[in-house]
């Protein structure tokens, strides 16, 4: 290709990445304006003619119809399971070397509109960071960059698509720091932050410079609510603990329904009539949302049974509560049953109310003090976002550049930080990265881990090791000993499988023994291996298997056929070199 020639010998690939980062902003901002546009349109045209003063049957139907919609699209032309978006983004950077597929740049903006327009209650986020991320995988692929640059490429992709669809650059490039995990350094900081202002641009553009929520604080934050504050964090952390321990647990529950008519059967029921009973749960829920930063509570019974009861006290707060606590397996068994979206905004959607109905009760528990029940909602999304994705600072600058919260800015450090101690005390992971960790899939921002995941066993193996076989006697070993230059020898069979090794200083008090050159064979005094590596092993699972051998080399196997050999002093200098290529400034 004469283009990337061309590029090659003109353009310095610092300077190269710096002009792809403000592509990749640009196309993912229209995206994200895309998949919001057709969401907000089909929604709105199901739904314009719903009754807020009864029940709507509808609801029980249109999740159900959207998911069969979204089954028969991923079936027939897209032909892969897209769901859980970020997961499959981080496990592209872990294992993929950060390439994603074409066809992952558009179909999850088609099937998350379509699940969401029509109910799924999902959020918009996790497609749009998937989009995003095949879109900067996908114009990396095109000029033949490295991983480690396609890597960034993914990064500034998913960070694009975050400011985008929010109108939040910040907020964008602290979620692939703290989400993505993508290491800090000069290398990374300036494409994202490129990449993040370009997609943030297109929506300023497109939509005008409102915030994402109307939040107008008329109530200032006064010093005496510092400890509410505090249980408030707690909360939120405790929030986030049972909303992520029901996604996982309705998520394995899923996982044992083969039968993709039976998921879609049960999924369906489940989403369907939670909607149909708290239809807040309809979507995204960022109506709910909007109502309770204005204060407008009484707007969330709307639509339900339940209308004639609005102005009860206790009944909003049974009713907040058990939208709240549904809300998880609402996304659950949306995506369960086949559709696609993410997790950020029933995050969002949970922190609101989970901080609106924190106020709501103290203000009712006649304490002498009147807590701001609208700040305390915009605190508790970033609390309950902050521990569901394990990313404080981004829950605090999303929060904020969403709603123009800036001068909460004081409580929102304490709600968020004090929710991520309180979900780290029980779940060492977030939402996104548990899966790849229990598969040992998981790349961190620990930088000498993240580049261990760069290195490949295939390319580390030494060949110029003399194979030898156990039916060889001490003359035909001294033999071979003489020819080569290796104290180490493998032993193999007729067929190639690994039997052993003979260790030079092993055998050299018997070397010059002539008398035993005939009645002396391999198989006498070779060693067996302290343990073996298969080829397909990652590079974090073989340093373990070095570590707990003590061993200095280890041989490399295919399936028990003998290949050739790792040594630990040849992975620690590609490790070096490739720490210097990576962190490069």
């Amino acid at each position: 290709m004469k283009l990337v020639i061309w590029r090659e010998h003109h353009i310095k690939e610092k300077s190269f990445m710096i002009i792809l980062a403000l592509v990749i902003g640009v196309v993912c901002g229209f995206a994200a304006q895309i998949l919001k546009f057709l969401i907000h349109h089909i929604a709105a045209l199901l739904t314009a003619h719903m009754q807020t003063t009864t029940a709507n049957w509808l609801y029980l139907v249109y999740p159900v119809v959207g998911i069969l919609i979204v089954t028969f699209f991923l079936r027939f032309v897209v032909k892969e399971n897209i769901s859980h978006g970020v997961t499959k983004v981080l496990y592209a950077i872990s294992r993929r070397k950060s390439r994603l597929k074409k066809r992952n740049m558009y179909a999850s903006l088609v099937a998350s509109s379509i699940t969401i327009g029509f109910g799924g209650s999902v959020g918009a986020e996790g497609p749009i960071v998937f989009t995003g991320a095949a879109i900067g995988s996908n114009i990396g692929q095109a000029f033949r960059l490295s991983p480690r640059v396609l890597m960034i490429l993914v990064g500034c992709g998913a960070a694009a698509g975050i400011a985008g669809i929010f109108r939040a650059p910040i907020a964008g490039m602290l979620f692939t720091l703290e989400v993505l995990m993508i290491d800090l350094t000069g290398m990374t900081v300036m494409p994202l932050l490129v990449a993040s202002v370009a997609g943030a641009v297109v929506a300023y553009v497109l939509e005008g410079y409102n915030a994402e929520f109307f939040f107008a604080q008329t109530e200032t934050f006064a010093t005496n609510q510092i400890l509410f504050t505090i249980a408030l964090g707690a909360v939120c952390g405790l929030m986030s603990l049972y909303f992520t321990k029901v996604m996982f647990m309705m998520e394995s529950f899923f996982g044992k329904l083969h039968h993709i008519w039976l998921k879609i059967l049960v999924g369906g029921a489940i989403m369907a009539l939670l909607i149909f009973l708290f239809p807040p749960l309809y979507g995204e829920g960022y109506g709910a949302i909007n109502n309770l930063l204005i204060g407008d509570v009484s707007k969330v019974v709307d639509g339900t049974f339940f209308y004639v009861d609005r102005d009860n006290v206790w009944f909003l707060i049974l009713f907040i509560t058990a939208i709240a606590m549904t809300k998880a397996f609402a996304t659950s068994a949306t995506n369960g049953a086949g559709g696609v979206g993410g997790t950020f905004a029933p995050s969002l959607f949970v922190g609101a109310l989970t901080g609106f109905l924190f106020a709501y009760i103290v203000n009712n528990l006649d304490l002498g003090l009147e807590l701001s029940q609208k700040n305390f909602a915009l605190l508790g999304m970033a609390g309950v976002m902050s521990g569901v994705m394990h990313a404080p600072l981004m829950a605090i600058f999303l929060t904020a550049e969403m709603t123009g919260g800036y001068d909460l800015f004081l409580p929102l450090l304490i709600v968020s930080a004090l929710a991520f101690m309180t979900i780290k005390l029980f779940l060492p992971y977030s939402i996104y990265t548990m899966r790849l960790a229990k598969a040992g899939d998981l790349v961190t921002h620990e930088k000498d881990k993240a580049v261990l995941t760069l290195l490949k066993v295939n390319n580390l193996i030494e060949t110029d090791f003399m194979e030898v076989h156990p039916e060889m006697n001490l003359k035909e070993m001294v033999d071979t000993i003489s020819v080569c230059n290796r104290n180490l020898f493998p032993v193999t069979d007729s067929e190639g499988n690994l039997k052993g090794v003979v260790l030079l200083d092993e055998i050299r008090n018997i070397m010059f023994r002539a008398d035993l050159y005939k009645k002396m064979h391999v198989s006498r005094f070779m060693s067996t291996v302290p343990d073996v590596i298969e080829v397909t092993y990652p590079m974090d699972k073989v340093m373990e298997i070095f570590d707990k051998t003590k061993a200095w080399n280890l041989p490399v196997v295919d399936n028990g056929k003998y290949v050739g050999f790792v040594s630990k002093s040849k992975i620690f200098n590609s490790y070096r070199r490739v720490l210097r290529h990576f962190t490069e400034d």
